[in-house]
């Protein structure tokens, strides 16, 4: 069922035995009081009507051919011979009238402010990737393309404080509606797209990142949909998560810089990424270099032209037009947090004549 209640029922099983609760953090960090694990509209399922208690007015006679695909019913909107080219996409979903965004990382590209995104790698303790979430990062790239962790721990980390300052984001696998579709039900904001090379592909992606009428992503329920996570957000989540989720594009290879101005040009990209390690990797060229440099350039005058927004490492961030960043990882964070802590006193041991601390 393409995992469709998987994730209504992810946050029952949080570390630490915490079954049946679910302990969100507010942006301060702090913990707040136990949630219900299983919201009921986290479940596709809930809102069905019990058997006998609906009628069927419309419904089309019994053993009789109704004629549906050639006529309408009387009101309809769309009428004569069924179309899917010609369909009037309905309002059911529509956003309110002059909804807030409340995704904050889209509200900071929006306003042309710097957003910083750092990685959690190899962590799978909601601990840990809640003091990344809270250290004052605009979104968490949650990394799922080199690493071993599975969709379920993933979303035991987001549940455990899906509110607290970094919004959680996840650079998935590959272009798949299974990769994506697991993310974004789990709750992801930020979704990164790794080594697209063609305009099909950054279709393909945004097709699975966005519900309809501009993408295919199925409303299948998860834990996105729990009011401690994103249910409870002014308008709804189904309504109004197509105005807030935050789409890039990843240019990694010599096919992707060819086709960097149509993917940057596919509506719902929010920005394209010009991947520093990988263009070397598939070029051949190092950091510095002019054909290097030149193929950085590309992706910048893709991301120009399109007028969508331009990701590279956070070393870039004074690069010009470079307005979003993937900072290091847990590691490394802890290794910088502790030399600034420490100061003077970092690494001054002594080192001794004798065992295993002793000088090789």
């Amino acid at each position: 069922m393409k995992q469709l209640l998987s994730r209504a029922f992810v946050v029952a099983v949080l570390a630490g035995g915490a079954l049946g609760v679910l302990q969100a953090q507010n942006p301060a960090g702090q913990t707040a009081p136990p949630q219900p694990a299983q919201a009921p509209n986290a479940d596709p399922y809930f809102n069905n009507a019990a058997a006998g208690t609906t009628t069927f007015p419309l419904a089309a006679p019994a053993g009789a051919d109704s004629k549906a695909e050639t006529t309408a019913p009387a009101g309809a909107v769309n009428q004569g011979a069924f179309n899917p080219t010609t369909w009037k996409y309905g309002t059911a979903f529509t956003p309110p009238p002059n909804a807030a965004l409340w995704n904050p990382v889209k509200l900071k590209m929006q306003q042309g402010g710097k957003v910083t995104g750092g990685t959690v790698f190899g962590a799978t303790d909601p601990a840990t990737y809640c003091a990344m979430a809270n250290a004052g990062y605009d979104f968490i790239w949650t990394e799922m393309q080199h690493d071993s962790k599975d969709w379920g721990t993933v979303a035991r980390m987001w549940a455990t404080c899906p509110h607290a300052k970094a919004v959680p984001g996840v650079r998935v696998a590959y272009i798949d509606e299974r990769e994506i579709q697991h993310a974004l039900d789990a709750g992801a904001l930020v979704l990164v797209v790794p080594t697209v090379d063609t305009v099909e592909e950054a279709i393909e992606a945004r097709n699975w990142a966005y519900f309809p009428p501009l993408g295919r992503r199925s409303n299948g329920g998860g834990q996105a949909f729990d009011p401690a996570v994103w249910g409870g957000v002014p308008g709804g989540y189904r309504n109004t998560i197509n105005d807030n989720i935050v789409l890039i594009l990843m240019i990694e290879t010599l096919e992707g810089l060819k086709n960097a101005d149509a993917i940057a040009k596919v509506p719902g990209v929010s920005a394209v990424f010009a991947a520093s390690g990988d263009l070397g990797n598939f070029s051949g060229y190092r950091q510095g270099t002019p054909d290097y440099e030149r193929a950085i350039n590309i992706v910048h005058d893709a991301a120009i032209k399109a007028g969508v927004k331009l990701c590279g490492p956070f070393a870039w961030r004074d690069r010009p037009d470079f307005s979003c960043f993937q900072n290091g990882s847990e590691t490394a964070a802890i290794a910088r947090g502790a030399a600034a802590e420490l100061g003077t006193l970092a690494n001054t041991q002594p080192v001794p004549q004798a065992g295993p601390f002793a000088k090789k």
